[in-house]
């Protein structure tokens, strides 16, 4: 197999291809949160109203109801942040190793494919047919990778071009998109008019159920075989979201290049905070000024922003603590996950209710009210979480690793 002549600054860089701990004790991070749903810290904090602690944690392990950001909200972006991340590096090792640029694209679109079905996979475990859906995160990641792919051989004027048109575009189509008139059916959106999260003036252009990208959803998805004609999703969430999405996995490229770009470690993690707290204050600063909201759930361009500058800051903390200051051996737990973070992913989406009926059928039917009712719920989800995470560890030891 032939090496790329046409990106010879590309094969130059190859020196050295290897794997940061930091990113997989990140992206375990990241996907120990997602496993950890099952832990129920909202059901706890119902059954004990006047804990503020278990309050507390409730909040950050829920999304948000539509403006703002808790730290569950910052998985997602995470997750495609780090594939950015990853990318120069996965380019970078295929290279080395003879890949032709058309090998590479072939891989990346096949790659893109099953990102795509496995999310439409795993939407539909408990649907009477296949449930055509797009806002899943390993969709929403397909959906955007091949365009990824091809930024990561343009230079970093051009990255970072193409991040500000995609998110500059994205806003102005919102922007554009007429507000709901006097007559408009509320029961379409499946919100009233005068539900308490509705922003007001310019910002209502980003309300739930009412924007641009529910409309393109009412038109997409009822393309698709359904058992009843799409109105909304309940949450607010679209299909368009990929493509500031896109942005963030840009974002990531970016701090990928920052890496492999041969410059001294503390030079890197000033950079990220720099960076980080940068994108912070803009994202907040759009946000407060009426410009742009910060929504999770439609993506809009200043939750990229924002969610990407705690993307840069965690990562810039997992980097320094790890790779820099040598400090490893607590990351362990993480790294088993982070490593594995597909076959995490699905093990999380699909065996819970396994591990909790094996419980009660060899421990007893009433296993998880070892501390009575109230932490029932809390002591099911640790002993699902320990036996995935077992899993994986076994997956770990055996050095089996699922990659797309």
């Amino acid at each position: 197999m032939q090496v790329l002549t046409k990106e010879p600054t590309l094969t130059a860089t190859v020196t050295s291809v290897r794997r940061l701990e930091s990113m997989d004790a990140y992206r375990g991070f990241v996907m120990l949160l997602m496993m950890a749903e099952v832990l129920s810290f909202s059901r706890v904090s119902e059954a004990l109203p006047d804990s503020g602690f278990w309050r507390f944690l409730s909040f950050h392990q829920s999304h948000v109801e539509w403006v703002g950001c808790s730290l569950h909200d910052l998985i997602q972006p995470s997750f495609s942040f780090l594939v950015g991340v990853a990318l120069p590096f996965s380019i970078a090792s295929r290279v080395s190793k003879g890949a032709s640029f058309s090998s590479l694209l072939l891989h990346t679109i096949k790659r893109s494919l099953i990102l795509i079905f496995l999310g439409i996979f795993l939407r539909s475990m408990h649907a009477e047919q296949t449930y055509f859906t797009f806002e899943d995160t390993l969709t929403q990641i397909g959906l955007g990778y091949t365009f990824l792919f091809l930024l990561g051989f343009a230079s970093k004027r051009m990255q970072l071009f193409s991040l500000i048109g995609i998110l500059f575009f994205y806003w102005l189509a919102f922007a554009l998109y007429p507000l709901p008139g006097a007559g408009f059916d509320y029961t379409l959106a499946g919100v009233t008019q005068d539900w308490e999260h509705n922003l007001s003036g310019f910002a209502a252009h980003w309300n739930k159920n009412t924007n641009l990208a529910w409309a393109f959803d009412r038109w997409f998805l009822n393309l698709f075989p359904r058992e009843s004609v799409f109105a909304n999703n309940g949450g607010g969430y679209s299909t368009l979201s990929f493509i500031p999405t896109l942005g963030t996995m840009i974002l990531g490229l970016i701090a990928g290049n920052i890496i492999r770009s041969g410059i001294p470690p503390k030079r890197i993690i000033i950079q990220y905070f720099t960076i980080g707290v940068a994108l912070l204050i803009l994202g907040v600063l759009l946000h407060i000024s009426g410009i742009c909201p910060i929504v999770k759930r439609i993506w809009t361009p200043a939750w990229t922003i924002f969610s990407g500058g705690w993307c840069f800051i965690l990562l810039a903390g997992f980097y320094g603590i790890i790779d820099i200051l040598g400090y490893k051996k607590w990351a362990f737990f993480l790294v088993v996950i982070g490593m594995n973070s597909i076959a995490a992913y699905i093990i999380a989406e699909t065996i819970p209710s396994f591990i909790d009926s094996s419980f009660k059928i060899h421990v007893g039917q009433e296993y998880n009210q070892v501390f009575g009712l109230a932490y029932a719920s809390l002591i099911r989800g640790a002993a699902i979480l320990v036996m995935e995470w077992l899993i994986l560890y076994w997956l770990f030891k055996n050095k089996v690793f699922i990659k797309i």
